[in-house]
């Protein structure tokens, strides 16, 4: 066997540990089912690192100065990503990222042919490690390139460390939400221009087919937070009236999907805006656009702010826009702000309470849910544990990730004090012999080192 090849063979035989004798997954238990499925992970990573490996050496091999001799014409293709498409059966696109992911990682020489090591070698370490796919590599190399020039060779470097140590673990998704932060604080300058290219492309569609009215709207981050904000708002009041009429045991509790009711808020929000005679304004249940900036930053008119629940960031410029409007808190990060513990005097959290966790918290600090959507908890119970109601002692929650906490035997550990401490996540032994505690809330997505 190739020494080359050993950790993809490593990966295969811990797949073949893990599948044993089951006749197919419907046999395999739980424990096995999950290292499966942990092992399928790892073998998939581990032929990242392959084929991004074997996808850089074509490109070569297909350079444009070897003309005829290139090695995708020779094989009847134009390029050096319609062969692998072609071969693996991805598309183009797919397969010049993975041609991408190669060059930037691959082992590289100087004009009197001396080695040197790759453009990014923290994202090479991870990827040959199996602990990185070639598509969040890619994510990954794609921020540092944008941001190259802007952020300096210095900066790059030491972002590529902090990305590639966060990024693990993480669902491409998670991921974008990190880099969206990253790219940020590595070209502040960058945001508004972003956002005037953005802006430029807003649009809103309307027309009827088939009896039904469509709406297409495209806008930036700093207009769509009081939409988004408004509907999510509407979602959470008809989902706490839900749970009110099935605790009722009501006949006709509310059967309507998430979809449905967002589509249901649009209409009623624009009833209200038309003055349609109603008796009461449209329930939002509380809903707030929170938009957070540091206070030198305000001041002196650089760097960005953040919006709950937009995984984008905003220009200096936005957020003194938003500030300014209806319906918008700004959050001065370094001012002064209300008294925030409240120890055992109250029982629920406070408005401000509600506030410091969503900055601390980002919403739901296991989920990543909106803030909109999730209810400040007790971490010691108020009744049973005689928890006070501090903010070191509560925690943002959706419905779901609250039953998981306290149905399947998570702990919650916060370190640190008020808006800038840490909540760490413990699974239960089952899930975890070693119990290794997981970083949840804002924590898990902030950049700056």
């Amino acid at each position: 066997m190739s020494e080359h090849l050993a950790p993809l063979h490593e990966a295969m035989t811990r797949l073949d540990d893990a599948w044993a004798d089951a006749a197919d997954a419907s046999g395999l238990p739980r424990p096995r089912l999950i290292a499966t499925n942990e092992a399928i992970g790892l073998l998939q990573r581990r032929l990242d690192a392959l084929r991004v490996e074997v996808a850089a050496e074509i490109a070569h091999e297909s350079r444009p100065e070897l003309g005829a001799d290139s090695l995708a014409r020779q094989q009847g293709y134009r390029s050096t990503a319609q062969l692998i498409a072609s071969t693996t059966g991805t598309s183009v696109g797919d397969s010049a990222r993975l041609v991408k992911v190669g060059e930037a990682i691959a082992p590289r020489t100087n004009l009197v042919g001396e080695p040197l090591p790759a453009r990014y070698p923290a994202v090479q370490r991870a990827v040959h490690a199996g602990a990185l796919s070639a598509q969040v590599a890619g994510l990954i190399i794609g921020v540092l390139e944008r941001c190259r020039l802007a952020a300096g060779a210095e900066r790059i470097a030491e972002a590529e460390e902090i990305l590639v140590a966060k990024a693990v673990g993480f669902s491409v998704d998670d991921v974008r939400k990190l880099l969206a932060r990253a790219e940020a604080w590595l070209d502040p300058d960058g945001i508004e221009q972003r956002e005037d290219q953005r802006r430029a492309r807003r649009s809103a569609t309307m027309f009827e087919r088939d009896g039904k009215f469509h709406l297409n709207l495209i806008t930036t981050a700093e207009q769509g937070a009081p939409i988004r904000t408004a509907v999510q708002g509407h979602v959470s009041a008809a989902f706490a009236a839900r749970k009110n009429a099935i605790a009722a045991d009501a006949a006709d509790a509310d059967q309507r999907t998430v979809a449905m009711i967002q589509a249901d808020a649009l209409t009623a929000i624009c009833e209200h805006a038309l003055g349609c005679g109603a008796a009461s304004s449209v329930p939002l249940n509380g809903a707030t656009v929170i938009v957070r900036v540091r206070l030198e930053d305000l001041t002196e008119g650089v760097g960005f702010g953040t919006v709950d629940g937009t995984d984008e960031p905003v220009s200096i410029a936005a957020v003194r826009r938003m500030a300014a409007s209806g319906g918008v808190i700004p959050c001065v990060l370094g001012g002064d702000s209300e008294i925030l513990d409240w120890g055992r005097e109250k029982r629920l959290f406070t408005p401000a309470q509600r506030l410091a966790l969503a900055e601390r918290d980002g919403g739901c600090a296991m989920c990543g849910l909106p803030p909109g959507l999730a209810k400040a908890h007790h971490i010691r119970w108020w009744a049973r544990d005689a928890g006070p109601t501090d903010l070191d002692n509560g925690v943002l929650l959706c419905d779901t990730c609250h039953h998981r906490i306290h149905d399947n035997g998570w702990e919650i550990r916060i370190e640190g004090i008020g808006v800038i401490a840490r909540v760490w996540f413990i699974p239960p032994p089952y899930v975890d012999p070693l119990r290794t505690p997981r970083l949840g809330g804002r924590a898990r997505y902030d950049i700056a080192a």
